[in-house]
């Protein structure tokens, strides 16, 4: 995409399909969000291309809306209230969640269920290279971000109360099964890389078993750093959010390194060290100091498997763009992302033995 701080950055006009009764809003929130007070305005993020995301404000206090899309739906995607439950959870373990608010699940409120949490001031950055920050800021605001993946991934599941947030093990084999649906479910022509991805994956799943939370989306994009430190302040988008393998999360972090600048700012072929930013192996002993690993194994299946799992959810808002559906009119230019994608995800593939 030509430039995506353009495109996703800031506020909008919010389509029509995606307005909704600012009125009823208001009295829901008089009667659920403790220390609310009206009026609110409402205005839609450009960004949040699965689930809608508004800022509102009201004279006193800023707050986030993030809801279901209107229209049919895949099945288990644009789950709301399992971002509420987790992000309300890491709240009370200290880990840097925006605080939450309240979960409607009744439709008849604003046409689908929402939730309301805090809106955090910072820096959100959508070029991996952080262009826009000085070059000797660049490798500590890196180490900030991996810092918060590994500390998620220490967090105990079970003390935050998250035991049944998914199931324990066998989460590759999991979640390479759903992403196959989900992939064939949106499917908009055929690409026999993504058809060899679907063979193989099964096959080649490594027999390291390890629990944790995983983010499933875990990229500087979806983290608010604080205005002028490296400090990680909030992590958003937790659709993806599950009990997992905590190294597919921090692998798929790993995945910008390998990506081309037109497919998500990636940094493949970016002069690294001229740019003060650090190495994959340098990413790879920060996140495995932080968690007590010796190393990080199975790298090229880990990003193989990332790439399809990423090649697919890519596939579905493109799938939603020609139904009318997405929140963002950039995701039609995103299904040209999904052939190279696969054929890069096929690449590791290979390289792992396929």
């Amino acid at each position: 995409m030509s430039n995506p701080t353009a495109e996703f950055t800031g506020l909008g006009e919010t389509p029509a399909h995606l307005q909704f009764d600012e009125g009823a809003l208001d009295a829901y929130m008089r009667a659920h969000v403790d220390g609310y007070a009206g009026p609110v305005t409402v205005n839609k993020f450009k960004g949040g291309q699965s689930n809608p995301t508004y800022l509102l404000t009201t004279p006193a206090k800023k707050y986030v809306l993030r809801r279901k899309p209107p229209g049919k739906l895949l099945p288990s995607a644009h789950a709301v209230d399992r971002e509420y439950k987790v992000m309300t959870a890491l709240g009370g373990q200290n880990f840097p969640a925006p605080k939450t608010y309240a979960l409607c699940e009744d439709d008849s409120v604003i046409g689908t269920a929402f939730f309301i949490m805090d809106f955090v001031e910072g820096r959100i950055f959508w070029d991996s290279r952080l262009s826009d920050v000085a070059k000797h800021d660049r490798k500590p605001l890196y180490y900030a971000l991996i810092d918060t993946l590994a500390d998620l991934h220490n967090v105990d599941y079970a003390k935050a109360g998250l035991s049944d947030y998914g199931k324990p093990g066998n989460y590759f084999e999991r979640q390479i099964g759903r992403w196959s649906k989900q992939y064939e479910a949106a499917e908009t022509e055929t690409i026999e890389e993504m058809d060899n991805l679907m063979k193989w994956l099964p096959t080649a799943i490594p027999s390291d078993d390890a629990t944790s939370i995983v983010h499933g989306d875990f990229r500087f994009d979806n983290a608010i750093m604080h205005p002028t430190e490296p400090k990680t302040l909030a992590i958003l988008d937790w659709e993806l959010s599950t009990l997992g393998h905590p190294l597919a999360d921090f692998t798929y972090f790993l995945m910008v390194w390998h990506m081309p600048a037109s497919v998500r700012g990636g940094l493949l072929g970016v002069d690294l060290e001229a740019n003060g930013l650090p190495t994959i192996d340098e990413a790879t002993a920060r996140y495995s100091a932080r968690t007590g690993r010796d190393s990080v194994p199975d790298l090229n299946f880990c990003l193989a498997y990332n790439m399809f799992r990423l090649s697919s959810i890519i596939q579905g808002v493109y799938a939603r763009s020609l139904q009318g559906n997405a929140s963002s009119p950039a995701a039609k230019e995103m299904g040209a992302q999904v052939r190279p994608l696969a054929t890069l995800a096929w690449s590791f593939a290979q390289k792992a033995g396929a």
